[in-house]
């Protein structure tokens, strides 16, 4: 796996028609091996993908300061964003060339606040990937601890674009 570069500007991201050239696995894996860059969502909240297969991925990261909320926990949309990341990720895995996915909903369940500076492993794997539609699931543990912070469900929308 390469040191993952992040994207600076709108022309560093590839255009959607180079994005449809490749499958989503492809284009998963590429992000991974640092060939095109990753979003810069993930630069902003401090994660970064660190595993992809068919059907599963693994972001790690730790929410910064600028992520907590006021009783100096994790805000809720931290634990969101990073397991939409994984969850609608995985469902990208399995979606063939000429197609992309969007999230159409997801939920999230935190069992335990995430601490300022706690590295934790973020696990997307597909339970369903249909023509028109995905469905993953999706854990938060901590990377020291083992322990369980948060699931989420989603279900993503897939679309054939070319």
């Amino acid at each position: 796996m390469a040191e993952p570069f992040f994207a600076k500007t709108a022309d560093d991201i590839l255009t959607l028609p180079e994005i449809l050239e490749m499958s989503g696995l492809e284009f998963m894996q590429k992000i991974l091996e640092g060939e095109i860059p990753a979003p810069p969502i993930s630069r902003t909240l401090n994660f970064r993908l660190v595993e992809v297969a068919e059907g599963r991925t693994v972001f790690q990261g730790s929410p910064r300061f600028e992520a907590f909320n006021p009783i100096g926990t994790a805000h809720g949309g931290w634990y969101g964003t990073i397991l939409d990341s994984a969850m609608a990720c995985a469902v990208m895995t399995t979606v063939p060339k000429g197609s992309a996915y969007t999230t159409l909903e997801y939920k999230v369940n935190i069992t335990r606040p995430i601490p300022e500076g706690m590295e934790v492993r973020v696990t997307g794997e597909v339970d369903h990937a249909g023509r028109s539609t995905g469905v993953a699931s999706g854990w938060i543990h901590g990377v020291e601890d083992g322990k369980l912070y948060a699931t989420g469900s989603t279900t993503c929308l897939i679309m054939k674009l070319a």
